[in-house]
Parts: structure tokens; C-alpha cells; sequence
């Protein structure tokens, strides 16, 4: 048996060990995540919904999963990515049974579909108050099962990444003979109501310890194969609908302008701002200038650019086709990116330069 002295030893030199390893846990950056399609992970696999907010059928995730995630995606969508380069492991949606497991190193409340207004597609996807609601869930149960002080500790580390606007501006359009809520503003009108929901979340969840947090603005609407055939069906050139694009111009106009304001106001913030509309632009116009063959036309779909939704075939038009390498493409199906273009964007956002008053996402998990 070891003398006293050494039991004594290795109890302390254990004691040690354990709270090294625990504040190392304790020092890795969470990630917290809100949005819609270009974030949910699958979260709409465990609602009640349509198949219109739902990818999980092949021929999604064929690249990189090889079966069907309710990613909108052929693999990888770019939270997976910013996990990678954070370190941490893949996430699983908030609504999966037993993500409760990861709840230290993070959640994912994203739903497809979903918007800042709680009308947008009201009834099939989970809203951003909602998931607001679910964050709070998480914090309640990181308090209750790891003590105040781990739990702020961690919600004043964490990373929130926040990809929303596009459903609440897009809704009218895809919804025919529409009354929706938001087709019954002005654009500045709409603009404002969307902006003003989404500071009030930013502010609950800095109330809630949140201080870094991460932003994409919204992408050119009208360039969108689902859009260019919807806005503008007769044109076989397929020129991007600007119009339909404007508000989403005015609506990054006015988040710029937000998150300048909210990092004099609130204590602490400090923000990362990708933007999606130009890198996207860019590959639309240029798409051989970055590795691709196809800028215009989704890979999955069917009709003019691939642009009805019918990917999977499960949806109410049941006809679509594939393209044979995903990579090729910039758009996915008719509203959604490659896995490829999701992995260029992650990387560009982990790595940007930041401009005054910014930074990138390494940074900010640093």
C-alpha cells in the first residue's frame, strides 16, 4: 500500500489534472446558432411541416453525408464549417432528441424557411422568437446542470451566428395569391419591422451574457434560380430581377447600420458582418473565375435554370433532374448552395479582413 504522503500526492496532483482539464472546457468558445436554410442542420426533420421546408430525401447530403440530413445542401452547410475551424464537433439541430449532450459546446435553433417576423411562413418552420425561446431553454438547463457561474461563463464566450431576413422578404413572392403579412408594407416599412425584431433578440441575448456575434447579410433575391422564374418568367436571358433584389439591399443598408450602433451601446459587443451579397454576386457573374462551370442554373431542380423546386421529387412537382457533379454549380437546388460554395463562404468569414470596429469569426473564437 503507498504511504499517506503519496495517496495525499495523488489526490491533489489529480484534483489539479481534473480542473485544468475543466477550465480548458471552460475556456472553449460555444457556438450558438439562429436563422434558416443556409443554417438548419435539420431542425424541420422534427416539426410538423411541408415538404417545401424539409430536405430530408435524396438525393440532399449526397456529397458528403451520402444519405439525407435536412440539410439544404448536396453535404456541409456553413455552421459545419465554422465548427471545424473552431474546433468543435458537429452540432446537431436543438430539436434532435438528446442534443442536450452538446449544450456546453453549443446549439443549433436554425429552421428552414424561418424569418425575423413570426408570420413568415407561420405554422411550418420555427421562428426566430421562437428559437429565442429555445436559447432560453438551453441557458436554464446549462445553469441548472453545470452552476451559474460555468453557464455565464460560457453564454459570455459563445459565438452567435445569425443568418435571417431573406424568408420574411421572399414569402409574398412564393406564396401565390399572397395576403402574407409582410406583402402589406412599404420596403423602408418592412425593412424596419424585420430590423427592429431582430435587435430585440440581439438584446435578449445580450442580457442573457451574449457579446460576440456573427452576421451574413442578405444575397441578391433576384438572382435566385426559384426567383429569376418566378419575378421574371418570360425572360430567357436570365438577367437577375432587381426589384426583387432591392429590399434585400435596403435591408443590409439598415443592418450595417445596427450593428455600428449596438457596438457603441451595449457593453462588450463586438460583432463579425459577412457579406454574402457581394461574394455571392460575384460568383454568379464570374463563376469560371472561382472553379465553376454554372452560375445561373441550380444542379437539382427542373425547368429554365433548374429553378423549380422540385428537387427529391417530393415536393408537389415531383419531376427534377441532377447534375453529375455538384461542384460544378453554384446553386444547389433552386434556393440553395452547394456544399463547395458554403465551404468557400465559411472559410471567408472565419478568415476575413476586419474593418474598423469588426472582426472575423477566428477572432471572435479566440
Amino acid at each position: 500500500m503507498a504511504p499517506p504522503f503519496l495517496l495525499c500526492f495523488f489526490f491533489v496532483f489529480f484534483l489539479l489534472a481534473s480542473r485544468s482539464i475543466e477550465s480548458r472546457k471552460h475556456a472553449a468558445a460555444a457556438l450558438f446558432v439562429f436563422g434558416d436554410s443556409f443554417f438548419d442542420p435539420g431542425n424541420n426533420n422534427y416539426i410538423n411541416t411541408t415538404t417545401l421546408d424539409q430536405s430530408n430525401f435524396p438525393p440532399y447530403g449526397e456529397t458528403y453525408f451520402r444519405f439525407p440530413t435536412g440539410r439544404f445542401s448536396d453535404g456541409r452547410i456553413i455552421p459545419d464549417f465554422i465548427l471545424e475551424y473552431a474546433k468543435l464537433p458537429f452540432i446537431p439541430p436543438y430539436m434532435q432528441p438528446g442534443s442536450e449532450r452538446y449544450y456546453k459546446i453549443g446549439a443549433n435553433f436554425a429552421s428552414a424557411g424561418a424569418g425575423a417576423l413570426a408570420e413568415t411562413f407561420q405554422g411550418s418552420v420555427i421562428s426566430l422568437q421562437t428559437q429565442l425561446r429555445n436559447f432560453k431553454k438551453v441557458e436554464k438547463r446549462l445553469r441548472k446542470m453545470y452552476g451559474n457561474t460555468y453557464a455565464s461563463d460560457t453564454l459570455a464566450k459563445a459565438v452567435y451566428l445569425f443568418s435571417i431576413g431573406t424568408n420574411d422578404y421572399t414569402s409574398p413572392y412564393l406564396i401565390a395569391n399572397s395576403t402574407n403579412f409582410s406583402s402589406s408594407y412599404s420596403n423602408s416599412h418592412l425593412v424596419k419591422i424585420v430590423i427592429g425584431n431582430l435587435t430585440t433578440a440581439i438584446k435578449e441575448l445580450h442580457k442573457r451574457g451574449g457579446r460576440k456575434f456573427g452576421f451574413m447579410n442578405l444575397g441578391p433575391l433576384g438572382c435566385v434560380p426559384g426567383m429569376r422564374i418566378i419575378l421574371n418568367p418570360s425572360s430567357e436571358s436570365g438577367g437577375c430581377v432587381e426589384a426583387a433584389s432591392l429590399i434585400g439591399k435596403l435591408h443590409n443598408q439598415e443592418l450595417r447600420k445596427l450593428l455600428k450602433r449596438l457596438a457603441k451601446r451595449l457593453h462588450g459587443f463586438k460583432y463579425s458582418l459577412y457579406d454574402f451579397n457581394s461574394n455571392i454576386k460575384h460568383r454568379l457573374k464570374h463563376p469560371s473565375k472561382y472553379g465553376y462551370k454554372e452560375g445561373k442554373a441550380a444542379c437539382c431542380g427542373t425547368g429554365r435554370f433548374r429553378g423549380t423546386f422540385s428537387c427529391g421529387g417530393r415536393r408537389p412537382v415531383k419531376e427534377f433532374e441532377v447534375c453529375g457533379n455538384p461542384k460544378e454549380y453554384v446553386f444547389w437546388d433552386s434556393y440553395h448552395l452547394t456544399e463547395r460554395v458554403y465551404k468557400e463562404m465559411a472559410l471567408e468569414m472565419w478568415n476575413q479582413e476586419a474593418s474598423r470596429g469588426t472582426y472575423n469569426l477566428k477572432t471572435l473564437f479566440q
